[in-house]
């Protein structure tokens, strides 16, 4: 029974893996995954007098949705809320789910553009 030959992501990390092999140092390649936090600062489109926040987007990509997701859940004292000019646009090409889905999934309030709505401005 041969040992089936492990696939790196580099050069670099398979003479790695072939050093400790020589060296007879158990390892295990890319078995975990470790959770971070990178520190940024969210600046939102509008501030309303109400304290509502307006994040305006016509295109919205996954970066922009994961920024969005990072901010509601680190302040959620927040109230904010999406305005988009074309809110049943998809997510992807290879997605059956429209920005305002993804909010209503994510419990995120939304309007397009041309109707929002006038108790969210009061």
């Amino acid at each position: 029974m041969t040992k089936k030959k492990k696939t790196f992501r580099s050069k670099l990390e398979e003479q790695v893996a072939d050093l400790l092999g020589q060296l007879k140092v158990e390892y295990e390649y890319e078995t975990h995954q470790v959770a971070y936090t990178i520190m940024h600062h969210y600046n939102p489109d509008f501030i309303l007098p109400n304290g509502i926040y307006l994040e305006a987007k016509g295109y919205w990509d996954a970066k922009d949705r994961r920024k969005i997701l990072a901010v509601v859940k680190d302040n959620p004292d927040i109230d904010l809320r999406m305005v988009f000019q074309a809110p049943f646009n998809k997510i992807s090409k290879k997605s059956k789910t429209t920005y305002a889905q993804w909010c209503e999934r994510h419990g995120i309030k939304w309007a397009a553009v041309h109707a929002i709505p006038i108790d969210w401005l009061l």
